[in-house]
């Protein structure tokens, strides 16, 4: 890889954790699950506000999610102000109306714009799904709010009482959960991309980059403005330093469809699923979808790191993100030994402590690396 693929794998070097899943997420058109603890949950959510408009430029909306999440709270929760570029508007229109909305300030194309009406629009209809939409807690949302951001994540579109919406044609949904909580329904979790899960001690750079920020223009003469920013402009702070533009996104899009993949490796992935479904603790979730994830990471990883071949470092990383989210792990009475007569008490001693991490290890411990 030569030129700018260089560059962008050298950018990409300096990113977080959290800013690489955005980032693979954002390349391979794809959604993502971030689990923390509750004492740094709320940072994270800070966190990843910044990094979408920071590194990426994009709009972002958070929602709190619980028990007494509605549909229309789903619906109106994800929209912003913002003018996108949705997966189904016209190219001409897109570019005139963005032309027509930065001397007015309204997000209107130009056949709305054209209304001689004085009754304002209602904000659902003169709103837009953001770039990345962080549900917080989307475990604890009823089945019916997590079937919603199912049909979003795969119709690219939301329904409401008043309008439809469609999505940006850069879209993220980010589930952020606190560790430890419920699985999301079956069909929704299986449809998640990858899954990562943030540390206390990895940190928050963006974050941290900001408080400093603001504790060093409180020692200076003036206040700074970045402490009294409210959160709707969050998405507007610095557009001139972005790391990644959607330029940038749409080149790491292409040099993943140029990314090769021997047939060694190819079977190296093969039995990785395999010997995923016969782990005598798995009970299920190595789906047909996981396995399109698993060759979707194994290629979007290889351009950002310099290369436009799969090898297999990266599957066995592409494994450890695609699978944790997935993988349940079967109670022993379960377990398939018991069919031809083990001892239930020995096949919970084997089975006790295993948890979905040891799983994945113990397959790529396994599986013999082609080299």
């Amino acid at each position: 890889m030569e030129g700018t693929g260089e560059q962008l794998a050298e950018k990409v070097q300096a990113l977080s954790d959290i800013e690489l899943a955005v980032l693979l997420c954002l390349v391979a058109d794809q959604h993502c699950i971030i689990e923390a603890e509750k004492e740094v949950i709320d940072g994270v959510r800070e966190e990843l506000k910044l990094v979408a408009s920071d590194v990426f430029g994009l709009t972002w909306a958070v929602l709190e999610c619980d028990e007494q999440t509605t549909l229309d709270d789903f619906g109106s929760g994800i929209l912003v102000t913002e003018d996108v570029d949705d997966y189904f508007s016209n190219r001409n229109d897109k570019t005139t109306g963005r032309q027509l909305s930065s001397i007015s300030g309204s997000p209107w194309m130009p056949d709305r714009r054209a209304s001689k009406s004085p009754k304002p629009f209602s904000p659902l209809d003169s709103r837009r799904i953001a770039n990345v939409v962080v549900l917080k807690n989307l475990s604890r949302a009823s089945s019916q709010v997590q079937i919603q951001a199912l049909e979003l994540m795969r119709g690219k579109r939301n329904f409401t009482r008043t309008a439809v919406h469609a999505a940006p044609k850069q879209f993220l949904l980010l589930a952020l959960n606190e560790a430890g909580s419920p699985r999301l329904t079956t069909h929704l979790n299986d449809q998640i991309f990858i899954s990562h899960k943030h540390q206390s001690d990895d940190g928050l750079p963006n974050l941290e980059e900001l408080q400093d920020k603001s504790l060093a223009s409180d020692d200076g003469v003036s206040t700074s403005s970045v402490v009294h920013t409210p959160p709707y402009a969050l998405a507007k702070r610095k557009p001139q330093a972005i790391l990644f533009s959607s330029e940038d996104l749409a080149q790491l899009t292409t040099l993943t469809t140029e990314v090769k993949i021997s047939s060694e490796v190819r079977s190296y992935v093969h039995n990785i699923v395999v010997f995923m479904r016969l782990h005598r603790a798995v009970a299920g979730g190595i789906s047909a979808m996981a396995t399109r994830h698993f060759n979707t990471l194994a290629h979007a990883l290889a351009p950002l790191h310099g290369l436009n071949y799969v090898s297999p470092s990266l599957v066995a990383l592409a494994a450890r993100k695609i699978y944790p989210h997935r993988i349940i792990i079967t109670a022993p009475e379960n377990e398939r030994s018991m069919q031809w007569g083990s001892s239930l008490s020995a096949v919970k001693a084997v089975l006790h402590g295993v948890t979905v991490e040891d799983v994945v290890e113990e397959v790529l411990q396994s599986v013999e690396v082609p080299l």
